[in-house]
């Protein structure tokens, strides 16, 4: 009975068609729904704040009376499943993408996916990065035959859009401007305190997943070479090795 109770209460927070959960009254001559319907703007407010907070370059984008109604939709269409609020929004991207007023602005999921790495880098899991001469010390042919363990902050964005571009003209409050309008794909990690965000070269993401994914060094510069005709492997892997995003060496789980 409690639990029916919970459930209902919960369902009507989020629901302005829903009556008044029953047991729930006001003091004095008071009126409940009103009271209720207070308190039910209320906790949408706090989870619009919330994706505010998350989202910031997205808020930008389409100024605060969209991003509000955009984000009071989502709110009451996918609430909260966790109490630990820095995980609320992981599915806002994907929301974006089929919400039809935001049509206008297809790169704006794209964004957002980029702003949720953001947040997943800050909270993850802390793991001390390798030091460059580790992977020197293997020798190069031992090297291209392992593979590498990623640091649990990383997270790959690919793109139609110059997403990071996008990202980086509104960190300031200087007009926005994107020079060109080509793909971009990214890499957003936390080896240390901060997180970073690079725009990852031709053939990056592909090389960068298929590590993750277990390949060889040298198995995934191969797919990435297949993938993008203008895949350099020193210079993606120089990046690699800059942004102290390997944690281990290993035996790679596929050739």
């Amino acid at each position: 009975m409690h639990d029916a109770l919970e459930t209902q209460f919960a369902g009507a927070l989020l629901d302005p068609r829903a009556a008044v959960p029953v047991g729930v009254i006001a003091p004095g001559t008071a009126d409940p729904a009103r009271r209720f319907a207070v308190y039910r703007n209320n906790v949408v407010a706090g989870l619009v704040n919330a994706l505010e907070s998350r989202f910031p370059v997205v808020l930008r984008l389409v100024g605060r009376e969209f991003f509000r109604a955009m984000a009071s939709f989502y709110a009451t269409e996918d609430p909260p499943r966790s109490p630990i609020m820095f995980r609320y929004g992981s599915t806002f991207p994907a929301f974006i993408e089929s919400f039809r007023p935001a049509a206008t602005v297809p790169f704006l999921a794209d964004v957002a996916r980029l702003e949720l790495a953001r947040g997943i880098a800050y909270h993850a899991a802390d793991a001390v990065p390798l030091r460059p001469e580790a992977f020197k010390e293997l020798g190069a042919d031992a090297l291209m035959s392992t593979g590498l363990r990623l640091h649990p902050s990383v997270t790959l964005v690919t793109s139609r859009y110059p997403v990071v571009s996008i990202w980086e003209a509104h960190q300031g409050e200087a007009q926005p401007h994107v020079a060109h309008w080509d793909p971009e794909a990214a890499l957003v990690a936390r080896p240390d305190l901060d997180v970073e965000v690079r725009r990852l070269p031709p053939g990056g993401f592909a090389f960068l997943t298929a590590l993750s994914q277990g390949a060889s060094i040298a198995r995934a510069a191969a797919i990435a070479a297949a993938e993008a005709p203008g895949f350099d492997p020193v210079r993606n892997f120089e990046l690699l090795v800059d942004a102290r995003i390997g944690v281990r060496l290993a035996a790679a789980r596929v050739c």
